[in-house]
């Protein structure tokens, strides 16, 4: 399987990068920070591929797409990982955050989509795109509007790709709070570490109070075994959407 992962420098896009490519598979890892991308390629194994790619940018795009093309003679599969989620009311998130917002979450992975489509259309491929269950699954969180919204502009954008090329597979993986991973492995909310903790702290009861904070998580190991075995079965099988959540904690 020769798989493109974009996003792969850090949290659940290294994971899912580097554990396929240590469970077999020819993978490109695609992302800005060329550092952090080398020792990612280097972790998954021999011959993984660490190629820039700026997801805003679609000269940028086009290019990272075509080197893992040309260098894993094509693509099979597909995963988009990149999300941003600023914590902010809605009533404070100006155009320049929507579209920052936008640019990652949803435009990226139409215009990484469209350099990838030919070469997916050519193997009968597979496109997974990450969601989470705090914007595709529960009500909108305080102060994460902005991400729901992008996230609810993504599915349907899947489903927009699924009608226009039947022959390739596209499903959305919404994934519950995940557990797991070191270093710029270790998984985390996305652009958490950019938040005014000071709003968070006002939040946070909001969200327990709602009943959004799960308060349990899955193992980022069994995403990325669910994402392998999603992609190696996506020739013989259609999944539009998977959940992948923890089991509720008993009493």
């Amino acid at each position: 399987m020769r798989a493109v992962v974009v996003g792969a420098s850090s949290g659940l896009g290294r994971c899912i990068g580097v554990g396929l490519g240590q469970r077999g598979a020819q993978v490109a890892l695609l992302a800005r920070r060329r550092e952090r991308l080398a020792a990612a390629a280097a972790e998954a194994g021999a011959g993984a591929l660490a190629i820039e790619c700026d997801v805003t940018g679609t000269a940028s795009i086009t290019s990272a797409i075509a080197k893992a093309a040309a260098d894993l003679g094509g693509i099979d599969a597909l995963v988009y990982t990149p999300a941003i989620g600023p914590l902010a009311r809605l009533a404070d998130t100006d155009a320049d955050t929507w579209r920052r917002v936008f640019d990652t979450n949803v435009t990226g992975a139409a215009v990484v989509t469209a350099a990838a489509i030919p070469h997916l259309t050519r193997s009968g491929g597979t496109a997974v795109y990450l969601s989470s269950v705090s914007a595709s699954l529960t009500p909108p969180w305080p102060g994460l509007g902005a991400y729901a919204v992008s996230k609810a502009a993504l599915d349907k954008m899947v489903e927009a790709w699924r009608v226009e090329h039947p022959t390739v597979g596209f499903t959305r993986c919404t994934v519950g709070d995940c557990m797991g991973g070191e270093g710029d492995s270790m998984s985390a909310f996305p652009s958490a570490s950019e938040w005014d903790w000071d709003l968070a702290g006002e939040l946070h009861p909001v969200w327990q109070a709602r009943g959004l904070l799960a308060g349990c998580f899955i193992d980022v190991e069994d995403l990325v075994n669910a994402v392998d075995g999603l992609l190696r079965s996506g020739q013989s099988l259609a999944t539009p959407s998977i959940t992948l959540a923890p089991r509720p904690q008993g009493p």
